[in-house]
């Protein structure tokens, strides 16, 4: 029998691994939702619409795209409406940018050093 402390350690661990923002966003399907909700809020129903797997699957991805605050809901009557979040898709871009820049420089270096080779190959 497992001490009750290891199984509320690997809940918690669970717990973290799913607000990991990048953890989120490395799914096609969590990515595909934050596409449709970025243009206008919609209801889970809405979005469910879109996606051939069961409500509940896409309201588990919606719980975790929550959790990590890449969206956000609101209520209006009866209906709840899921919103996209800019300012921590912003954190995200922000974080990435130094390595974007990182890779264009890597790559920029490689076309230079495939042009030379192109043209001394030429003459």
């Amino acid at each position: 029998m497992r001490p009750k402390h290891c199984i509320c350690n690997q809940v918690t661990a669970q717990m973290e691994t799913r607000r990991n923002v990048f953890q989120a966003i490395a799914d096609p399907t969590r990515r595909a939702i934050l596409g449709l909700v970025a243009s206008q809020a919609m209801t889970p129903g809405d979005i469910a619409e879109n996606f051939e797997s069961s409500r509940q699957t896409i309201s588990k991805h919606i719980q975790i795209l929550s959790e990590c605050e890449l969206l956000h809901q609101t209520q209006t009557g009866r209906e709840i409406y899921y919103h996209f979040n800019p300012v921590k898709m912003k954190e995200i871009a922000d974080y990435i940018e130094p390595f974007q820049k990182m890779w264009d420089d890597r790559f920029n270096k490689l076309e230079n050093i495939m042009e030379l080779y192109k043209s001394k190959k030429q003459k």
